[in-house]
């Protein structure tokens, strides 16, 4: 035999060790409490806040250890405990033997067995930042989330074939990405992700099921350009948003210039009709007063009616002026005799219009 080499133990040495180490295991953990629960009597006395406070975290480092040595302690006797949503792999002398399930085992190390790892089988989540530029070279930085889990009857496969599996999910994602998002330009970026989240899963869910991985789901939760192409994207934004204002207040503008002008017209046409009327009333007054003063007085033709008519309004008419102050309206001529001279000129214009009809 080589020198420093171990003798060979039977069995009932082994046995013998394991029972002596389980024992000390067990008064180590006793004089762990008991030191643990003096010292916290003697904080106690000097700050009780303090003392509870250290207590509290004493127990919590204590409680890991005890778990720890239990573990041991378990292995040790054979025994393995696997938790909920885990599987343990177990090797006999290094090779793959069994996936262990939920549950209490039994795990004779005597005979080579041992658990070589253990795998969770809940849906785990990877958040990957992919920078790539667009069709029409904006650069964006899209950003998807990953939700996958291993498959408990392909346990082994993912245990086995893969040494890190975020990287290599990592390392698809990018291929995925990098080779969708060139084809599209940026607005098609933000109207297609969800058709780049299919892509990604399609590849995801074809390349890992061959390691024992299921593709939950795929995200694309958010696609970054860069600062300034948003802000560029804003001011774009906002100089269609005033542009579609300044057409709505020029539309609201013609409108009322529209309805003002048709207010106008209907007005100056009511004040037509208005004058209109007046002047037939006028016209049928002075008709009816030049018949009833030809009967009245014998001898008076028309036309000294119409001057005597004239001449009574003219006055009314001075006198108006003369009783407003604000008149800023000026005859000319002004003396009385021009009341000739206007009747005058109201017949020719008349005799002129009859004979040009």
């Amino acid at each position: 035999m080589k020198p420093g080499a171990c003798k060979p133990r039977s069995g009932l040495q082994i046995c013998n060790n394991a029972n002596a180490t389980s024992w000390h295991m067990e008064q180590s953990l006793l004089s762990y409490i008991y030191i643990y629960t003096r010292s916290f009597c003697y904080l106690s006395l000097l700050a009780l806040p303090c003392a509870w406070k250290y207590l509290i975290d004493q127990l919590e480092s204590l409680l890991a250890e005890a778990t720890y040595e239990l573990e041991k302690m378990g292995q040790a006797f054979g025994c393995l405990q696997v938790d909920q949503s885990t599987v343990a792999i177990r090797e006999n002398f290094g090779k793959f033997d069994d996936v262990l399930e939920p549950g209490c085992h039994c795990l004779p190390w005597c005979f080579g067995s041992k658990v070589a790892g253990h795998l969770s089988l809940r849906v785990q989540q990877l958040d990957v930042r992919c920078e790539t530029k667009t069709k029409d070279n904006v650069f964006v930085t899209v950003v998807a989330s990953i939700q996958y889990r291993a498959l408990a009857e392909k346990a082994a496969d993912a245990f086995y074939k893969l040494s890190n599996t975020r990287a290599q999910i990592q390392a698809y994602v990018f291929d995925v990405i990098r080779a969708s998002v060139p084809k599209l330009d940026l607005d098609s970026t933000f109207e297609q992700k969800n058709d780049i989240a299919k892509a990604v899963e399609d590849e995801l869910e074809k390349a890992m099921s061959a390691y024992g991985y299921e593709i939950v789901q795929t995200l694309i939760v958010d696609i970054e350009p860069d600062e300034h192409v948003k802000r560029a994207m804003n001011e774009i934004n906002a100089a269609a948003r005033m542009r579609v204002a300044a057409n709505e207040k020029a539309e609201a503008e013609k409108i009322l210039q529209i309805k003002r002008a048709e207010g106008d017209a209907e007005s100056k046409y009511l004040a037509g009709l208005g004058i209109a009327r007046q002047r037939q009333a006028i016209v049928d007054g002075l008709r009816d007063s030049v018949l009833a003063f030809s009967e009245n007085v014998p001898g008076t033709t028309s036309k000294d009616v119409m001057d005597m008519v004239l001449v009574t309004q003219y006055f009314d008419t001075m006198k108006e002026i003369g009783a407003s102050s604000k008149s800023s309206s000026i005859f000319i001529p002004h003396g009385p005799g021009a009341v000739k001279d206007v009747a005058a000129q109201i017949r020719e214009g008349l005799l002129q219009a009859n004979a040009a009809q």
